[in-house]
């Protein structure tokens, strides 16, 4: 005589909730990712009619309406700026490093920074927000 059993266990396993997992770790991460770019020092960014958008530089420089310096949200002296910049950027691959200075903020201050990347031959890339 052959005895059944009651409850047989299935094997099968079901991928639909794994993958709903996934795309929605994927979509958090992508948001996330994107907000974590953004600096934390206020400026009001210059508008520019055609805006291309480029790979993002490690290095930002901020400058504030006052005239005060931040690397990378870090304040710095307008002495201690060439040497910050050059010190983080020496074992970089991308000699590279972004402004973002205040639509209010004076040239001048934006002519320093850009006569570092000059003597140092670095590249510069000028934040802007596009013009609507």
């Amino acid at each position: 005589m052959k005895i059944q059993r009651r409850n047989k266990a299935n094997p099968e396993f079901s991928l639909a909730a794994m993958t709903d997992v996934i795309l929605l770790m994927l979509i958090f991460f992508m948001i996330t990712s994107s907000a974590a770019n953004q600096s934390a020092i206020e400026v009001n960014l210059p508008k520019a009619g055609a805006v291309e958008d480029n790979i993002p530089n490690p290095l930002v420089v901020s400058i504030k309406p006052d005239g005060t310096y931040f690397v990378d949200d870090s304040p710095v002296t307008k002495d201690q700026l060439e040497s910050v910049i050059v010190s983080k950027l020496t074992d970089q691959a991308n000699k590279s490093f972004t402004i973002r200075a205040d639509e209010n903020t004076m040239h001048k201050d934006v002519v320093f920074v850009m006569e570092i990347a000059e003597k140092n031959k670095f590249n510069i890339a000028i934040a802007t927000v596009k013009d609507k």
